[in-house]
């Protein structure tokens, strides 16, 4: 863009990566005043013998390289790791309703907890409480209450595997699987439509596979920001020869060119490696017809030349081939071309790559995930791997990028509000008491079930719930209701000061933290987006004193809660994390054998994955071609004036923890109060770059659903798109607007309309 920009923007020219990833590590460790501890954590980042990063849940290259962090990891560890302190004499120096007005990144940069507090009413401010007292109260609020399914149990994908099993346990033992989870809110499509596709609510490939893969399609994820160790996998396939084809509605800096900062040579000529061998904008909300149209044009070249598709793999291993290409045939290219923003000769092009690639990988993110239809959109994904047997051989196969660093774990060892009927009779075969066994509530159904009052009693285990999830306004007033909340957390949030009756903040040990229980140190264990379990090991002395374990927590919350009867030993568990492994491994042997010993193994161990092995744990023991829904289609209603807005995460953030307030490779810095809409768009509107405009939701009646005074960035958009940060925009997300089968809210495909509020200075 040229010409006048608005305040804090600006145009980058740079690589992803390279010198300016390295100065902002160096800024990180600086503001969080731990330039010599945090550099001296970062070394032990992802090695054998130290920490998993509390970030992303990229799997580890088998520590090949001395460095195993990239930027965002390492601001992860420094804002874990920082020196700043919020005891009681930092928090309970303010009001919580004057903390309230304080901005995310001011609430969590005052550092971290070092004692328990209890939120007194009388001063509406946070005092300090013994652990025995906190753990008595909570404990008898629990236990007063007249049903366990009034209360809800939070899970944060950082837990490790040790703290999510025992937080699981006690909530069964409790009697309610009421697990509103953070996978709700991000790949929950992955878990419950892949198992329809081929029986596994997971990735099929290995960090190997991406050494054999001949292409990689990214579709709906920006692995700078979200997943940056992502990028040294793609920068290698690039190098050599591999395809990568990006389906984007933005263009992002490090999916088009990427200079790696352990490059010598790539640093010292300022040069960098191009990374997407074609960058097609998908509309916002078209991914399913771009799909379509992709597989179209493969069935059409199959037609015209023969052995594109994989027929003898579609016989012995699918059903479902003819209905679906019956319907691919009946869709017009006018409907796809119209729904995907992309020409007819774009996925033309895109699906001759496919169809000449021995071997293929499909990577995708929360841009696919985060929709209205997003459970079939994700089965439409796997579709176009089945066509040609891209699964379950080397280089080819699907690759959901979870977010948090075990997000995956945690599901794996039972945070699960719709439990597996085997995995309820493992635990009663193992505890000896009967686990609930009607399904619990999802995050949009807890916040419902708080709003009308019949859930009472939160406990969140991590995370920034109120924040993280849709429609704010509703979520925080239905977290005012509560009788009871309970907060185990490294920082203060603003979740935490949304108070009700009993209020109460647990101060926990982060990642990089040692961990000394009754038998010593102990390792936790969790597992990367590949299905890789491993051992992490901190190192820092903790924050302070009086924090505790996340596991030890947990157990005192139980022990209280639940009185001596409950049958389980829960201070024993935690005195030696190797008793959880083992229950953990009595519950899921099959994933979960010799787990103590497997965990040894540099790397870990990798779970059980059938359809790796082309083994269908569907109801036909068939991989299934699976139809379209129609549920994405035309969120716009037919009104031309209605715009499509998606939510993004800024270079500065993860998930909802506001690193800092620049967006280097969008050219962003100092502020994140911008809309980016595509210029023609703009002058349609009459809006021109630096206005400031309202956004609202384009079907609420009460037109009181908005986000207002945002300033306008000119960008390369598809017509009829916009975009926003998360979690500013999240006010425009209605709780009903969400993908059915999943739950999950549909944070990146938001009607809305613009209304001019103000001309840009002159």
């Amino acid at each position: 863009m040229s010409g006048r920009r608005p305040k804090g923007v600006k145009d980058y020219g740079g690589p992803a990566g390279g010198w300016g990833a390295l100065r902002a590590v160096a800024g990180a460790l600086t503001d969080q005043e731990t330039v010599v501890e945090g550099a001296a954590s970062l070394l032990s980042a992802n090695q054998p013998d130290g920490f998993d990063c509390p970030g992303c849940a990229w799997p580890d290259p088998k520590h090949t390289s001395s460095f195993e962090f990239c930027e965002n990891g390492a601001k992860a560890v420094a804002w874990e790791a920082t020196t700043k302190r919020a005891g009681a004499d930092v928090i309970g120096a303010h009001t919580v309703s004057e903390l309230l007005t304080w901005s995310d990144h001011a609430l969590e940069d005052l550092g971290r907890l070092t004692e328990p507090l209890v939120y007194d009413a009388s001063c509406d401010r946070y005092r300090p409480i013994g652990w025995d007292d906190a753990f008595a109260r909570i404990g008898a609020k629990l236990a007063a209450l007249p049903d366990p399914n009034m209360a809800e149990f939070y899970a944060s994908g950082r837990a490790s595997n040790e703290a999510a099993f025992l937080f699981q346990l006690m909530a069964r033992r409790f009697g309610t699987n009421n697990f509103p989870d953070c996978s709700n809110m991000c790949h929950e499509p992955t878990s419950v439509a892949l198992p329809d596709s081929v029986g596994m609510g997971k990735g099929s490939v290995s960090l190997e596979d991406f050494d054999h893969a001949d292409a990689i399609f990214c579709v709906g994820h920006n692995p700078g920001t979200n997943h940056p160790r992502m990028m040294t996998t793609l920068r290698d396939a690039a190098r050599r020869g591999a395809r990568i084809v990006v389906f984007n509605p933005m263009k992002e800096r490090a999916l088009e060119r990427f200079a790696s900062p352990q490059d010598p040579v790539e640093m010292v000529t300022l040069s960098a490696t191009p990374i997407a061998h074609r960058y097609y904008q998908v509309k916002v909300g078209g991914d399913v017809a771009a799909m379509t149209g992709l597989m179209k044009a493969v069935l059409a070249l199959e037609a015209a030349r023969g052995g594109v598709i994989d027929r003898a793999f579609i016989a012995e291993h699918t059903q479902g081939y003819e209905a679906l290409a019956a319907t691919i045939e009946a869709t017009g290219w006018e409907e796809i071309e119209a729904v995907s923003g992309l020409a007819r000769a774009q996925l033309e092009e895109a699906a001759v790559i496919y169809a000449e690639a021995p071997a293929t990988i499909l990577c995708y993110g929360m841009g696919i995930t985060q929709h209205r239809g997003a459970s079939s959109a994700v089965q439409q994904l796997m579709n176009l791997l089945l066509l040609r047997g891209n699964i379950g051989r080397p280089g080819a196969g699907i690759c959901p990028l979870r977010g948090h660093s075990n997000v995956q774990g945690n599901r794996t060892v039972g945070i699960a509000e719709k439990p597996t009927q085997a995995m309820l009779d493992s635990i009663e075969k193992v505890f000896g008491f009967t686990p609930p066994q009607a399904h619990g509530h999802t995050v949009v159904e807890a916040i419902e079930a708080m709003q009308a009052g019949t859930a009472r009693t939160f406990v969140g285990l991590g995370g920034n719930f109120a924040v993280a999830a849709p429609d704010p306004t509703a979520t925080f007033a239905a977290f005012r209701k509560l009788d009871l909340a309970v907060h185990i957390a490294t920082k203060l949030n603003r979740t935490h000061l949304l108070v009700g009756r009993e209020t109460y903040l647990l101060p926990c040990l982060g990642r990089t933290e040692l961990d000394r229980q009754a038998t010593g140190r102990q390792v936790v264990t969790v597992e990367d987006s590949m299905s890789m379990v491993h051992a992490s090991r901190g190192l820092n002395a903790p924050a302070s004193e009086n924090i505790r374990s996340e596991p030890a927590i947990v157990a005192g919350i139980a022990r209280a809660a639940l009185g001596p009867d409950s049958g389980i030993d829960w201070m024993g568990l935690v005195a030696d994390y190797d008793r959880i492994r083992d229950l953990i491994a009595a519950v899921f042997p099959d994933a979960f054998a010799d787990y103590n010993e497997r965990i040894k193994t540099p790397g870990g161990f990798r779970l059980p994955l059938p359809h790796a092995d082309r083994v269908w744990k569907t109801a036909s023991g068939k991989a299934q071609f699976l139809l379209p829904t129609g549920e994405e289609r035309d969120p716009q209603r037919g009104d031309k004036a209605v715009m499509l807005l998606t939510t993004l995460r800024s270079h500065d953030q993860y998930n909802t923890t506001i690193y800092g307030m620049n967006d280097r490779y969008r050219g962003v810095s100092g502020r994140r109060d911008v809309v980016f809409a595509n210029p023609h768009d703009l002058a349609a509107a009459g809006i021109s770059e630096g206005d400031r405009i309202d956004l609202t939701a384009a079907f609420d009646d009460n037109a009181e659903r908005a986000v207002r005074g945002f300033t306008v960035v000119a960008r390369e958009l598809p017509r009829g798109c916009l975009a926003a940060y998360y979690p500013e925009a999240n006010p425009l997300v209605v709780l009903a607007d969400r993908d059915q089968r999943s739950g999950t809210p549909a944070y990146k495909s938001i009607p809305v309309r613009m209304t001019l509020v103000a001309s840009a200075p002159a």
